[in-house]
């Protein structure tokens, strides 16, 4: 006589059913964090147009209306108060169709909100942005390329020129190489498996 072959038990089939509804949680609570996070930094992005004088980009030479930030380059990047955050600009980033406020202090709750300066200023070189890779936030860093233009506009409408000039991928413990002042703007993310940071490097066009 055959052996009669087991059917799976109902325990077995409601365990694949419980996995297969908490992916679908998982996913769709993933989804949920990203739409938030973007319609977040867009009515950040409504307010601090309000606030902010018309991006200008300096020209060389000195005059009557030279920026403080070129008579002194130390001085720190100006904060304005949004919603209880401090906010020290605008990233925009044309090849992806993205424009981001830019929060002025690094945590991981607040980069939910948006992108976090985690170190330096734009007024001297090692200026570093961390984003979380919400699609709406850092997640197209990858395709951006070698020679793109990124614009940063401090919260006084001062306007900053950067073009990308090397991507890198970085380790975790990599924070010395990530605060590197050969760049004058970092931008980077967690890769998906987390281990990694992809990094892209600009270079300033001025001053």
């Amino acid at each position: 006589m055959k052996a009669k072959r087991k059917r799976p038990g109902k325990k077995m089939m409601l365990s694949g059913l419980l996995l297969l509804a908490t992916a679908l949680l998982l996913s769709g609570y993933n989804i949920w964090t990203e739409w938030k996070a973007g319609v977040s930094a867009h009515h950040v992005l409504e307010q601090m147009e309000g606030m902010m004088e018309t991006s200008r980009i300096p020209e060389a030479g000195p005059d009557p209306d030279t920026p403080d930030y070129i008579l002194n380059p130390n001085m720190e990047l100006p904060q304005k108060n949004i919603n209880g955050k401090n906010y020290v600009g605008i990233l925009e980033l044309p090849s992806l169709r993205l424009t981001l406020p830019v929060l002025g202090e690094y945590s991981l709750p607040d980069m939910a909100i948006a992108p976090c300066r985690y170190a330096g200023t734009a007024y001297r070189s090692g200026f570093v942005v961390a984003g979380h890779n919400y699609r709406t936030h850092f997640g197209s860093l990858n395709r951006l390329e070698t020679g793109d233009p990124i614009y940063f506009t401090d919260m006084n409408g001062n306007g900053f020129v950067y073009h990308v000039a090397a991507v890198q991928v970085l380790g975790a413990d990599g924070v010395e190489e990530m605060l590197s002042e050969e760049w004058d703007l970092t931008l980077f993310t967690c890769t998906y498996s987390g281990q990694t940071r992809f990094t892209v490097r600009c270079l300033a066009e001025w001053p």
